[in-house]
């Protein structure tokens, strides 16, 4: 306790040493912002160790600045536990196989509250508690997510808060090398027959001028949109169902992705396909990046969200100076793009609507809404003012409807960390040396909180409405785990990956698509199937 409190001491003398470095005429801000989140919340509880986990690509450190000022406000004592997002869940189920269980349970996978459920690791939520402790996160769901208020229900009780995504009404992008086509005189596709134009182009007239045939049309993840103009999407790390007669279906196993084959498995054999799409496009390290695209092998792609393929100048961004008072400047590539013109600086993209199939069908891949659960780990259940304090702090930092507390919560101190642009209060500066900064908000200890549905209103989602990504998505249909599809779901997705892979590569006959629906349902398809239309006529068909 007393390293604690040494800690905390020497949290907050480091805040007041950077109100003095950053000059003598804000101090008195600085201070002040910072006082007002200190403010204690009345409460006459004891003081509680909590166990933490949240969003993480960075450590967080022991004397993390936001950590220290949220432990003042609410008299507890926060462990956080580093787990990196990449690794989440093998690190945490390597201390869950210690007996360590988190208190603010964070379940990065959706198919995993049950799981965790059933192995005894989560608090059943009183719904009383979380009206009355938690209300502005619930009040956020149910004003704006109302689809998912149950979704963090099992057998009739709450045993994780929906973590909903409100960027995710955008779906995957169609990517095309928009300087591919117009050396090709060919414009952005509209059907798949002018789709097998353009990629046929890609691949056999020398797109990008070196004189050798090295091009190909597609890889693994613009096959989506292939699938998607029969309806259905198959390569995805979980399952996907579609609707169909009131009923879900499993995408992968319907009649009509043959036909989808048909045209995949031609161009395979015409040498269209990138032939190590069999790997994916994504070579290591950040899990978003197509190297296959950037590196100027393939002209199209479906992979990594709208955020991965900003180019120079898309839309108007902030400078990152306080002194400009709220002057614009083009906005910087990010990602994919930032990749692509390192490698080619004249390479241009441009995005496509997903083209359409022979019955009208189009669509991308699209994430789900339902992004994650926030849960509360069985142990501290064992103290209800425990589980109170950790719902008070949860909704303090998620979902403040105070705009300066919940942005200081999110970004770090008013004055310090981050200031408005301007009266409106629309737009936030960060402020050196933490613009520049890898990941800050973790090393400050920011953005402890979860992602709660409210409307986005930053720049960068005003930008992405502009593009009609709220359309033509292919979302799963169905968003949670049944015991069934936790037993059998790995073995069934490598099943179908590897069945869709000798289709396309010829090493199986299509006429053996039937006998690979049987096996599939043989080895579980079927009651993972019969559970999902039981939860789906439970929850979704009104």
């Amino acid at each position: 306790m007393k390293m604690k409190e040494l800690r905390r001491i020497t949290a907050l003398i480091a805040v007041v040493c950077l109100s003095i470095v950053s000059g003598c005429e804000t101090s008195s801000v600085h201070l002040s912002a910072a006082k007002d989140l200190q403010t204690p919340i009345a409460s006459d509880s004891p003081q509680h160790n909590i166990s933490w986990t949240m969003h993480l690509n960075f450590p967080v450190p022991d004397n993390a600045e936001m950590v220290r000022l949220a432990e003042n406000k609410f008299n507890v004592n926060l462990d956080i536990w580093n787990l990196e997002n990449n690794k989440y869940e093998a690190l945490l189920d390597m201390r869950l196989a210690q007996g360590e269980i988190p208190d603010l349970f964070r379940i990065r996978q959706p198919q995993d509250l049950l799981k965790y459920q059933q192995q005894g690791l989560l608090a059943e939520i009183p719904e009383e508690m979380l009206k009355q402790y938690a209300p502005n996160i619930m009040k956020a769901i149910r004003e704006n997510a109302p689809a998912y208020q149950d979704y963090g229900k099992i057998d009739g009780n709450y045993y994780g808060i929906p973590v909903v995504n409100p960027t995710n009404i955008y779906r995957i992008p169609v990517v095309y090398r928009e300087d591919w086509l117009d050396k090709l005189g060919l414009p952005v596709p509209e059907t798949l027959s002018d789709f097998e134009k353009v990629i046929y182009a890609f691949a056999n007239e020398d797109p990008d001028g070196n004189g050798i045939q090295d091009t190909y049309g597609l890889s693994r993840e613009g096959m989506n949109v292939v699938f998607g103009a029969f309806g259905q999407i198959v390569f995805a790390d979980q399952l996907y169902f579609g609707v169909k007669n009131e009923k879900l279906v499993i995408g992968a196993l319907e009649p009509e992705m043959q036909e989808a084959l048909h045209y995949l498995r031609k161009w395979y054999a015409d040498g269209i396909i990138d032939p190590e799409f069999i790997t994916g496009e994504n070579k290591g390290g950040y899990k978003h990046l197509s190297h296959a695209f950037i590196n100027g092998k393939i002209g199209m792609t479906s992979m990594g969200n709208y955020y991965h393929w900003i180019q120079n100048g898309d839309y108007l961004a902030l400078k990152d100076d306080v002194h400009t008072n709220g002057e614009e400047t083009p906005v910087e590539a990010t990602f994919n793009m930032k990749e692509l013109t390192a490698n080619s600086p004249q390479a241009q993209i441009v995005f496509g609507r997903p083209f359409r199939g022979p019955d009208g069908k189009r669509g991308s891949k699209a994430y789900d809404m339902l992004m994650s659960f926030t849960a509360i780990g069985a142990d501290a259940a064992k103290d209800p003012g425990k589980m109170k304090t950790i719902l008070q702090i949860l909704d303090y930092v998620s979902a403040n409807p105070d705009l300066d507390e919940y942005t200081s919560m999110k970004y770090g101190i008013k004055g310090t960390h981050w200031t408005w642009a301007g009266a409106s209060k629309e737009d936030v500066i960060v402020l050196p040396p933490y613009d520049t900064m890898f990941n800050y908000q973790n090393i400050i200890g920011a953005n402890l909180g979860m992602t709660v549905p409210l409307i986005p209103k930053e720049r960068r989602e005003r930008w992405a409405s502009t593009l009609s990504l709220d359309q033509d998505g292919i979302y799963n249909a169905l968003e949670v785990a049944t015991p069934s599809l936790i037993d059998n779901g790995a073995e069934l997705i490598k099943l179908k990956n590897k069945a869709y892979v000798a289709f396309i590569t010829g090493e199986k006959p299509l006429e053996d698509f039937d006998r690979f629906v049987h096996e599939f349902m043989k080895v579980g398809g079927t009651e993972v199937l019969r559970e999902a239309n039981d939860w789906y006529l439970q929850h979704a068909v009104k």
